[in-house]
């Protein structure tokens, strides 16, 4: 990874953090760690910010084990302490659940609720007022399409969210910055990435609108750009 690429992604992070004004001084910041090049990359980054910014936060890296027996759990407690990190590691049965006979919903709505209720949990036990996940651009042009195709209403993620009247806050630093920059920052960092093991794992409707996207991408290289512009350009008066 180029000296450019490097300053870019920390650059695009921190323009995003400004422009939402995500952290402030004296934030306690749960950061959920799936195991993904992009969570892994946030929780670094984050932490790396720390080092030249005047405010400071606390970080608590959160895993919640999704319970496929994949041993993500024990990589994922070696890498936090070799490196420092506060952490938390929750155990859940909450993938095969999603896959039984139990679950009537969508494999990945059921497993999501389940996992986000627990992340809550935890936010509440150490007291955080903010989690922070791990979602990039790609993620934020992919949901709009879901939304649109799937659920019919025009919406996406949220760069900042509030639950609990104001007591717990979603933040996503990463909503500005692509996702093949992200996976060339954690090869570059070494980052040790644990590959899902859900059943579901590219099988998704995510991923037939990821594909879509990229057949648009791959003939006009400004399309990515203006979709996302575009979802903070919604003209209302030409809105039915």
């Amino acid at each position: 990874m180029s000296h450019y690429m490097l300053k870019e992604i920390r650059h695009l992070m921190g323009k995003a953090i400004h422009i939402q004004n995500m952290t402030r001084q004296g934030d306690r910041i749960m950061v959920s760690v799936s195991g993904g090049k992009d969570s892994m990359s946030l929780l670094w980054l984050l932490r790396e910010r720390l080092k030249w910014l005047p405010i400071k936060y606390r970080i608590i890296a959160v895993h919640v084990d999704p319970g496929f027996g994949t041993g993500s759990a024990d990589r994922l407690r070696s890498f936090f302490e070799e490196q420092g990190f506060e952490y938390r590691i929750i155990y859940g049965d909450f993938g095969p659940r999603a896959h039984s006979d139990e679950n009537r919903e969508n494999p990945c709505f059921f497993c999501s609720r389940l996992r986000r209720k627990a992340v809550f949990e935890a936010a509440a036990e150490f007291d955080c007022n903010k989690i922070a996940l791990g979602h990039h651009k790609d993620d934020m042009i992919e949901t709009f399409f879901l939304n649109i195709l799937f659920s019919a209403n025009i919406s996406t993620m949220m760069p900042v969210q509030d639950f609990f009247n104001g007591k717990l806050t979603i933040i996503r630093p990463l909503y500005m910055t692509d996702e093949n920059t992200l996976r060339r920052f954690a090869e570059h960092m070494k980052l040790p990435i644990i590959k899902s093991c859900c059943p579901s794992n590219g099988n998704t409707k995510r991923e037939e609108i990821k594909k879509m996207l990229k057949t648009f991408y791959r003939g006009n290289k400004k399309i990515k750009g203006n979709i996302f512009h575009a979802m903070q350009n919604i003209k209302t008066d030409y809105m039915p």
